[in-house]
């Protein structure tokens, strides 16, 4: 760790989704750490370190931008909890979680009565049923509980007498999150979701597409793309080319006249923008779990874009397209090597994105490893700008997606 990184300054935010019995992404838990190498939430100045991140992500960036209309929820410390003027403002899309290792005491539980009476959520997090912890059951509203904890079937019977919503955390297999919906939960939270074996209908639609889409890709990322070929290769997917003249017509993009050809939405959005379009587009008709997955590609591809121009003199437009072929064998469930050989890429983005070596592959490894966590040797002045874009990149995917 870099001496000049201090727990008030060297904090690190993440979001990671939670989804619904039916793989809609329907929440975020917001993650914050007290430095970039800390494995949990350990902080030396909760209030103060916690401040910061919320005047970031609520004051800056603002709630609607960071996640729409999905609900947040957020670890808030005992301090905060004790004294909710420290809370951001009450919302029906707010949950505050009570973490595992929190002293149960009566001003607690009366603080958080006060906090639900005032329209936040009350979850618990890694709940583990014992009697410290059974007086919290009648303040909650949602009981979060870790799959990899021994004994949590045992304590379903006295949790769901509570009438509270589960949440099943850490479900790393697609068939642990079938037995959990079948045992009632209701939320979960895991990587299970990016394993092809969950996505079901999905997989039949890639096997006739793939073709298709891998043609067009490699079309698009050409370095003077075809417009003619573009155009050929759009109208073979009608839905794509639906999709893409709804988005194009959105308030997002604020054009003034009406798009109604796929020639014209070529030629007034540009290439580079057509990429990230005609990509999110094409990934969010993979199926449900290809939605869940398809916001953190394109938070990776911002931060390379955002990063490779404020860090380094790489091309930003390239730094996007390595960030987006990063994840892109995870959403099309094929070999990346060959994934980026069938795309005509360039050997540097090629090499970047396998290898993470030379200008842009340095900027995806400090993307990388921001997203694990395991920015221990950044100085406290290059974390805060790696926070920052995290954030901007967040919101810009949420307004993208949301436009979909």
């Amino acid at each position: 760790m870099n001496t000049s990184n201090t727990p008030d300054s060297a904090y690190c935010i993440a979001l990671q989704p939670i989804c619904d019995a039916q793989l809609r992404h329907v929440a975020d838990e917001m993650l914050y750490r007290s430095h970039a190498g800390a494995s949990q939430a350990i902080i030396d100045n909760p209030v103060t370190s916690s401040a910061r991140v919320w005047n970031t992500a609520f004051h800056e960036i603002g709630l609607e931008a960071l996640v729409g209309q999905r609900d947040l929820y957020f670890n808030a410390p005992r301090e905060w909890l004790l004294d909710p003027d420290l809370l951001p403002a009450g919302s029906e899309q707010l949950v505050i979680e009570v973490l595992e290792n929190i002293s149960v005491d009566q001003p607690l539980l009366e603080s958080l009565q006060r906090l639900r009476t005032a329209g936040f959520r009350i979850a618990l997090d890694d709940f583990c049923l014992d009697d410290q912890s059974r007086p919290l059951l009648a303040h909650a509203d949602i009981v979060k509980l870790d799959m990899l904890q021994p004994g949590w079937e045992n304590w379903l019977p006295e949790i769901r007498d509570h009438g509270v919503t589960l949440l099943a955390e850490k479900v790393e297999q697609p068939e642990l999150f079938e037995r959990c919906r079948d045992l009632g939960f209701s939320l979960f939270q895991g990587y299970f979701y990016a394993r092809p074996q969950v996505q079901g209908d999905s997989q039949r639609k890639r096997a006739s597409n793939h073709s298709a889409q891998i043609q067009l890709l490699s079309a698009l990322y050409q370095e003077t793309p075809d417009l003619q070929q573009l155009e050929r290769l759009l109208v073979q997917d009608p839905q794509l080319c639906i999709s893409l003249l709804r988005l194009s017509n959105s308030a997002a993009f604020r054009r003034s006249r009406e798009i109604s050809s796929i020639r014209q939405a070529l030629q007034l959005l540009g290439t580079l923008r057509l990429r990230s379009l005609v990509l999110t587009l094409m990934l969010a008709q993979n199926g449900p779990a290809s939605l869940l997955m398809l916001p953190n590609l394109l938070i990776r591809a911002a931060m390379c874009e955002d990063l490779a121009g404020s860090l380094t003199d790489a091309d930003p437009h390239a730094a996007f397209t390595v960030g987006a072929f990063s994840m892109l064998d995870q959403l099309l469930d094929d070999d990346l090597p060959s994934l980026l050989q069938s795309a005509s890429l360039s050997a540097e983005i090629r090499t970047a994105v396998l290898q993470q070596t030379g200008k842009l592959g340095k900027i995806l490894k400090l993307v990388l490893t921001h997203e694990q966590g395991l920015a221990n040797r950044l100085s406290a002045s290059l974390l805060e700008r790696v926070n920052h874009s995290y954030l901007v990149s967040a919101s810009w995917a949420n307004r993208l997606l949301g436009s979909l």
